[in-house]
């Protein structure tokens, strides 16, 4: 639900999972074949997990993090990981990478570069995300909403990023 001012997006986990759902009809509606789904961890591991299963190609996870401040609210200095987890060899052939946002689009264009230039062996790269803001300097090749306000999304599981195991035991001891 997005707020009368346009600032907010609140996204419920039923709403989250349809998104995923229609990225995925989206993809494979495009007709393009690929070999593997590589996701930008951590944001782009849901909706990778579940391309990964739908389509059944192998699942590759590449870390990524520049939100950790304030709750994952500020976006900080780009960190991207040197290697690549994939169950088999090095990752290669026609590449579908996967997040669940272009915000300002720098961590997707900075992570494609890199792609590029490190692993020869891919072949073909293209981009699927659930949401594209305006500001994005990166078009993805795949987007379900473009949001032309650029609100603060707010996903279903992020009361996670303030939550600590303490508060879990809290909740759940009666």
């Amino acid at each position: 639900m997005l707020t009368e001012d346009g600032k907010h997006l609140y996204v419920s986990y039923d709403e989250y999972n349809n998104l995923i759902e229609k990225l995925t009809i989206k993809v494979f509606q495009s007709g393009w074949q690929f070999d593997i789904i590589l996701c930008l961890a951590r944001g782009g591991m849901r909706p990778g997990d579940i391309l990964s299963r739908v389509f059944d190609k192998p699942l590759a996870i590449m870390s990524t993090s520049s939100y950790r401040s304030d709750a994952g609210r500020v976006q900080g200095e780009l960190d991207i990981a040197h290697y690549i987890t994939t169950p088999k060899g090095e990752i290669a052939g026609r590449v579908l990478l996967v997040d669940d946002l272009a915000d300002s689009g720098y961590t997707l264009k900075a992570v494609i570069e890199q792609l590029k230039n490190n692993y020869p062996s891919i072949t073909e790269l293209r981009s699927a995300v659930i949401w594209t803001k305006a500001l994005s300097i990166f078009t993805p090749d795949y987007c379900v909403d473009l949001l032309p306000t650029n609100p603060w999304i707010h996903q279903p599981f992020e009361s996670y990023d303030s939550m600590r195991p303490e508060q879990l035991i809290q909740k759940w001891s009666v």
